[in-house]
């Protein structure tokens, strides 16, 4: 008969063998779970199943997940991104760079209304790749740009990594909000500097917008278009977030208000009808759904592996790292890392984060902080190959001439920028520390 240690190692090596096969995720959690924990314990183990099923779906702070994605889907369902691009675009175009840069504050603002990076991706590359391949943009630069401005919503609030790791770190959403907020807005900053770098440097990369082309649209004209496409989502986001981040209003409740808003800025545009919101509801669904069945099917996998002393298995080995407990912050930003070049972020929240949590709690980590570098790192799981996803959803509205090679060597200097935030965070932890502290979280 195998140890506990053992039946804990062997757990995650079938973890990532069944992985590698192509089973699902969820189900994959669930069948090693399921198995190891019978070697080792029998029935026994599952008896408090049930009630950490139960926890899951009755927790109020998850609530806010499926509300979050209404909200988003119904935005994107708005056209809300096609308005801004026309006009946040042609506002960027005079710089060399500018279209790109136009492309990154779209992300911002989708990011912070929708977060739903597949929408976000795949509206920015039908609306902005043609133009930006038929004004001269490079074709690597352009699909760089934006697969790294659709993520930027996995990290702006209210993002649904954000709404993941308060409940598993036992955190407040307000606070991870409010401490994702300048770190997300850094990076942000980051990738315009290097736009407008590579504009100075190589202005045959990032060509600006011909000036008979912006003379079309009077600056009268611009400046009434920009403030009421902008507007509306600006004072949405600022009245969700202000709510929860203030204090005022619990995560759900200000998602809630947030759903509402995202229906009433639909009608103000005369777009909204009933197939739009036939359409929002199952996309909600169909979300909520598949994020509930893999946490849900993660509890078996964490009840399993926690019961087979796995906790215990991973302290000691951190206890064999040299550097102490900084030495084992990268070392798990290094897993979570690697595990994004294979599965998706929901479940590396719920499998990396949960195994090595109990190290950084008795090492008295800020879990704030932690928080904040673990939503940075998550992000290149959606650029990085092979199972990049917003590599995936941009690859299927791509024009054909823009080929995979292409994707793949755009995204290559943000995936770098992605890191340098990330450095930065943890060189600096007052970028995320410092607005919760100063709203008194």
């Amino acid at each position: 008969m195998f140890s506990f240690e053992v039946l804990a190692v062997l757990m995650l090596v079938s973890f990532f063998v069944l992985l590698l096969a192509g089973i699902p995720v969820a189900l994959t959690l669930a069948i090693s779970g399921f198995v190891f924990g019978f070697l080792g314990f029998g029935a026994l183990l599952f008896n408090l199943l049930p009630h950490r099923l139960f926890g899951v779906v009755t927790n109020a702070t998850l609530l806010a997940i499926p509300l979050f994605v209404f909200m988003g889907m119904m935005l994107e369902r708005s056209k809300l991104a096609e308005d801004l691009m026309d006009v946040i675009g042609l506002v960027a175009g005079s710089l060399r760079g500018g279209l790109g840069i136009g492309i990154v504050l779209v992300g911002v603002l989708m990011g912070a209304t929708t977060g739903i990076v597949g929408a976000t991706v795949v509206t920015l590359g039908l609306l902005t790749l043609p133009g930006m391949l038929r004004r001269g943009y490079n074709k690597g630069v352009a699909c760089g740009v934006i697969c790294a401005s659709g993520t930027l919503g996995q990290i702006i609030p209210p993002s649904l990594i954000l709404i993941l790791l308060a409940d598993i770190m036992n955190e407040s959403v307000g606070t991870l909000f409010a401490a994702a907020m300048i770190p997300g807005l850094m990076l942000a900053g980051i990738y315009v500097v290097y736009i407008l770098v590579l504009g100075m440097v190589r202005p045959d990369l990032v060509p600006a917008i011909p000036a008979d082309e912006r003379a079309l649209v009077s600056t009268s004209q611009l400046a009434g278009r920009l403030l009421k496409v902008v507007a509306p989502p600006v004072g949405l986001v600022g009245a969700v977030l202000g709510s929860i981040i203030a204090g005022i209003a619990a995560p759900s409740e200000a998602a809630s208000m947030g759903a509402l808003g995202s229906i009433l800025i639909t009608a103000i545009t005369g777009r909204l009808s009933w197939r739009v919101l036939r359409e929002t509801c199952q996309a909600t669904i169909k979300i909520t759904a598949m994020m509930m069945f893999i946490l849900m099917c993660a509890q078996v996998f964490s009840l399993a592996f926690r019961g087979l002393q796995g906790e215990r298995l991973v302290q000691d080995l951190f206890a064999f790292l040299p550097g102490g407990i900084n030495a084992g912050i990268w070392f798990l930003m290094l897993i979570i890392f690697v595990l994004g070049f294979f599965i998706e972020w929901i479940e590396i929240s719920y499998i990396a984060v949960p195994l090595f949590l109990p190290v950084f709690i008795s090492a008295n980590v800020d879990m704030v902080w932690l928080a904040t570098l673990i939503c940075v790192n998550l992000q290149t799981s959606f650029l990085t190959p092979p199972f990049g996803w917003a590599l995936f959803f941009l690859r299927g509205v791509a024009p054909p001439e823009v080929t995979t090679g292409d994707i793949y060597r755009g995204i290559i200097p943000f995936v770098g920028m992605q890191i340098l935030a990330l450095v930065l965070v943890f060189a600096f932890p007052g970028l995320a520390t410092w607005l919760p502290k100063a709203i008194g979280w």
